[in-house]
């Protein structure tokens, strides 16, 4: 017998629903669907610690192949059928069953059992020559791709030729005598690269269950981990089941179905049907599907009864069910089934539609929908009346619009994202191995599948907009061409896709701003009357502050100034750095303050009556002057024409005074409001007068000054005391105006308690803390070795997008505490980008931190995030 302290395998119908951590979550459905009284074909689940061992070890546990054995007799006395012999013979399928579901990602072998010697058998059980041939080649195929890796292009082309020779369009009107004459090239091909298929049944189960194990370190199953951030150690399971045929005839077929709508959430069964089919062929969007409705028509029983399992299914697990089904000789049998893939607009809306209906409570309906979704809701679309004709139309996979360069290839689409392009992947099917291609995409465009195929439900998931089944577009991929009829779209070429009505255009058009639905603003209100932080935007224009606003935004948690000094401004503050005397830099500074004056009063209307956190000028000067180079170029080029270069001289001879090594640690923040303090004075005395007008106005503005890069408390002093000074010569008594400071070197958290007697708020700024404390630029470490060290585990998550708790971490939390111990009144909170990360909004809420800012995109991300770490807290002390 195996180890007993690794729990290897379990049969469906003696498992335990609940343990999806050793069962996976289709082997955890399987086991619910059959206590459930549903037609499950029957089977067994090699477990996840199982999975675990054997990539730890390289070895299955002890004994493990004696009970993969004898579970095989115990199916075999059930259904009265033979492993590997008949009359009867029995064959299965394997598939991987991870605890989180990664749709397509690991690898699946169907028709396991089946033999040169058994084929005939199989033909004769079934009646039927043309099936049993071709479960023998769809079987070694499989095996050969997953088993044996073997290359899959020449199996490819030896059934597109089969197919041309025949005359026929698809599989099913291949005749047995193709089919048997496939399958003996087929068995070449295998032989061709030096590999042989096993014939015992056994050892082909051994071989496939070994082989679904090592599928969980795939890349493509790496990449999609790492994408959606699933932890590396969590194994597959592997689940061993009948097979059930939906190719046994035209009284036969399979789907995938939807309890509701993925697209829009709308309650009514969505799905696909394939008449004589297995169930690959719909989700590799091999063959263009037919809906539900087909299936009413050609067995209007059967989908009555997939109709009731549907509603039983869904009010049993209390969300949107994602349901496999193969019907065999009309009779229906139920696969498996998962919580369905959803677009964010599908989550909200299903969310809030079951706290209607009674199924869950409005905190569940705040825990079902993840907050990174909610920025698919800021994805823009077309306007409905446009005056241009669509080139070709498919299937509204995933809704929205996205635009960019055509690319047919997986690799180039990463590459050119990595260039700053936008792309638009096109393919006949995307298949898991494109997962990468696919993150990198704006938007998919594929001549088949449909709506439950891989490239509509991994798009779906990936909130990205997309196209499937566009049957007037043929695409080769050998010549990277697509052709519409005479019209050919070339790489790099530009098209825009509609996800929502599956409409495909020439060129970019204009796209058009979202506006919240009223699902989604009663889900973020009872996500307000949950959460206990704030939740403020980074805006640094009163129009970003407007749309922070109305995304529910409690005030502005950074605004950064060096952002108003770009654009038409920038000629002012170059003559404010490069002035020959104090005469004209006095104009210059005067001249930037009436702008400064402006924008600040902009930003206090758009927030009246909320906090407005200003900081003053963070970056080094010469971030505001021409590139020396540049210059350099324009003398060279003058010299030829016989042109003076003296002012070019001049020019570049200031620039060069400017210049910094490494200008993160120089001359920037306060320490360039010190040295260069007529800067700092003149925003203040413009932040100050912004104030003053809002007032005169009979608006109630909230201004707060913070200081950047601070690291010693008399950096600090000296700059309130500045403030305070500029505020006291307005003669304004009633003027209050807190003066915090940014939280961003690790000498500043380390010295809070000091800070703090002198700071009213703190607010930290994550993005330089972490650059600080890992002593890497984050613009080189992305563009060099952070991808390999995320891909090796050297780091487990991005620190600039999830707070690093350790190292971070521990210095916000230090800073936190002893700041506060020291200022019992000190505000706290987070203004870097992770203020819009789910997980560091829940740290925040751990630490105590008062509220966190998060870009305007994010606010309605952050808003929920906050609540759910609310809820989760309460949970967790409960």
């Amino acid at each position: 017998m195996s180890d007993p302290a690794v729990p290897v395998l379990v049969d469906f119908d003696q498992a335990d629903p609940s343990d999806r951590e050793l069962l996976g979550g289709k082997g955890a459905g399987l086991a619910h669907m059959i206590s459930m009284g549903l037609d499950v074909p029957p089977g067994f689940t090699v477990t996840t610690e199982a999975c675990r061992h054997f990539l730890r070890t390289g070895e299955v546990p002890n004994g493990m192949w004696d009970e993969v054995d004898a579970a095989i007799s115990r199916l075999e006395a059930k259904l009265e059928r033979t492993f590997g012999g008949g009359p009867a013979p029995l064959l299965v399928s394997v598939r991987s069953g991870a605890v989180q579901s990664m749709p397509g990602m690991m690898d699946t072998v169907l028709n396991l059992g089946i033999n040169a010697d058994l084929v005939e058998t199989v033909a004769s059980w079934a009646d039927d020559d043309h099936f049993a041939y071709d479960a023998y080649r769809r079987f070694i195929q499989m095996y050969s791709n997953v088993v044996l890796q073997l290359k899959m292009a020449p199996f490819e082309r030896a059934l597109s030729r089969a197919r041309q020779e025949a005359g026929a369009k698809d599989d099913t009107e291949l005749s047995a005598d193709d089919l048997r004459r496939l399958v003996s090239e087929y068995d070449g091909i295998v032989r061709g690269q030096g590999a042989k298929i096993p014939e015992d049944p056994r050892v082909q189960l051994r071989q496939a269950i070994t082989a679904v194990f090592r599928s969980w370190n795939t890349e493509r199953a790496k990449t999609y981990r790492r994408i959606n951030h699933i932890p590396d150690d969590l194994g597959t399971a592997a689940n061993v089941q009948t097979m059930v045929f939906g190719d046994l005839g035209p009284t036969s077929g399979t789907g995938v179905c939807f309890t509701r709508d993925p697209s829009t959430g709308e309650k009514t069964p969505f799905g696909d049907y394939l008449p004589q089919a297995q169930g690959e062929d719909v989700v590799a969007g091999i063959r263009n599907t037919l809906t539900l409705d087909d299936l009413a028509d050609r067995h209007p029983a059967v989908h009555a009864q997939l109709l009731e399992t549907m509603e039983r299914l869904e009010k049993a697990t209390r969300d949107m069910a994602d349901i496999e089904f193969t019907i065999e000789r009309q009779k229906l049998w139920i696969l498996q089934t998962r919580a369905g893939k959803r677009t964010a607009a599908a989550a909200v809306r299903i969310a809030t539609d079951m706290v209607d209906e009674g199924l869950i409570s409005s905190e569940e309906a705040v825990l079902r929908v993840d907050p990174a979704q909610l920025e698919q809701l800021e994805r823009p679309r077309l306007a409905d009346k446009l005056d241009v004709d669509a080139v070709v139309t498919g299937i509204g996979a995933s809704p929205g619009a996205a635009q960019g360069i055509v690319t047919y290839d997986a690799d180039r689409a990463v590459a050119l994202a990595a260039e700053g392009k936008d792309v638009i992947l096109v393919s006949p099917e995307t298949t898991p191995d494109d997962i990468h291609g696919m993150h990198a995409a704006r938007g998919i465009l594929t001549s088949q599948g449909g709506k439950t195929s891989h490239a509509a439900v991994v798009a779906r998931g990936m909130g990205k907009p997309a196209v499937t089944g566009a049957a007037g577009l043929v695409v080769d991929e050998e010549t990277s061409t697509g052709h519409v009829g005479d019209l050919v779209i070339r790489e790099g070429d530009p098209i825009t896709i509609d996800g929502t009505s599956g409409s495909v255009y020439l060129g970019l058009l204009d796209l058009i701003e979202p506006q919240p639905t009223p699902e989604l603003e009663r889900l973020l209100a009872w996500a307000d009357e949950i959460r206990q932080i704030g939740v403020r935007a980074n805006a640094d224009t009163s129009e970003d502050a407007a749309k922070a606003r109305a995304a529910g935004a409690e005030g502005i948690g950074l605004a950064r100034t060096e952002h108003m000094f770009m654009g038409e401004r920038l000629d002012i503050v170059q003559r404010v750095i490069l002035a020959d005397d104090d005469r004209e830099r006095r104009r210059a500074l005067r001249d930037l303050s009436n702008s400064q004056v402006e924008d600040f009063e902009a930003l206090l209307e758009a927030m009246d009556g909320l906090p407005v956190v200003v900081r003053l000028l963070d970056p080094p000067l010469h971030e505001f002057l021409p590139d020396r180079f540049e210059l350099q170029a324009q003398m060279v080029d003058l010299a030829r024409r016989g042109k003076s270069i003296e002012a070019l001289q001049q020019m570049a001879s200031r620039v060069a005074a400017y210049e910094e090594d490494n200008p993160m640690l120089g001359l920037r923040g306060v320490r360039l409001g010190l040295v260069v303090s007529e800067l700092y004075e003149m925003q203040t005395k413009a932040a100050v007068n912004a104030v003053i007008r809002r007032l005169e106005a009979g608006g109630d503005p909230h201004l707060e000054i913070m200081i950047p890069l601070v690291s010693t408390v008399e950096e600090l002093r000296r700059m309130r005391d500045m403030i305070r000074r500029v505020i006291e010569e307005t003669g304004r008594s009633d003027l209050h105006i807190p003066v915090g400071t940014m939280i961003e070197l690790p000498r500043a958290a380390l010295t809070a308690g000091a800070i703090a007697g002198v700071a009213e708020f703190f607010s930290f700024g994550t993005n330089d803390l972490t650059q600080m404390t890992y002593g890497l630029s984050r613009d080189d470490a992305e563009g060099s070795f952070l991808g390999r060290y995320l891909e090796e585990g050297i780091l487990t998550s991005d620190p600039f997008q999830t707070i690093d708790v350790d190292g971070v971490g521990r210095l916000i939390r230090l800073a936190a505490r002893e700041g506060r111990e020291a200022n019992p009144q000190l505000q706290l909170g987070v203004c870097g980008e992770h203020g819009g990360d789910p997980d560091s909004i829940a740290f925040c809420r751990e630490v105590g931190l008062d509220y966190v800012s998060a870009s305007p995109p994010r606010v309605h991300v952050a808003r929920l995030a906050a609540a759910q770490a609310e809820i989760r807290r309460i949970q967790r002390a409960g």
